[in-house]
């Protein structure tokens, strides 16, 4: 009774695209045009180089895109695990971070609300004075 009612199923979606006037290549090849398209317009490809690898100028920007929330909270609190990786990558020293740190946590109010380009912005700010 299992096989019968798999095999109407498939016999019901095999006449349903038929009759639609779709092919299953057609309809695949429609798909991945249309992921074709959107990717290639959307992802960012000026980020990537050609081993998948984020370009070292589009680090930071990609981490505090994708870790917003959590460096507001650190920022917030004026230390962090997220705060500390941002520093490194803006470059600022281990010997300058909690100095830093501080700076960033009085411009927190700045940040507060804002969207990932402003608090790159904002930090870039705040970090050139501690980068040799």
């Amino acid at each position: 009774m299992r096989n019968f009612f798999s095999c109407v199923m498939i016999a019901a979606a095999s006449l349903a695209l038929g009759a639609t006037g779709c092919t299953i290549k057609g309809t695949i090849n429609q798909i991945t045009d249309t992921t074709s398209n959107v990717t290639g317009t959307t992802s960012g490809s000026a980020w990537w180089n050609e081993d998948g690898q984020i370009k070292p100028d589009f680090k930071t920007t990609a981490f505090i895109s994708l870790n917003q929330e959590n460096l507001q909270q650190d920022l917030a609190a004026g230390r962090g695990e997220y705060l500390a990786s941002v520093s490194t990558l803006l470059g600022v020293p281990d010997d300058r971070q909690s100095a830093f740190f501080s700076a960033a946590q009085a411009s927190y109010t700045e940040t507060a609300g804002t969207d990932a380009t402003a608090l790159l912005a904002l930090l870039r700010k705040t970090s050139i004075s501690f980068i040799r």
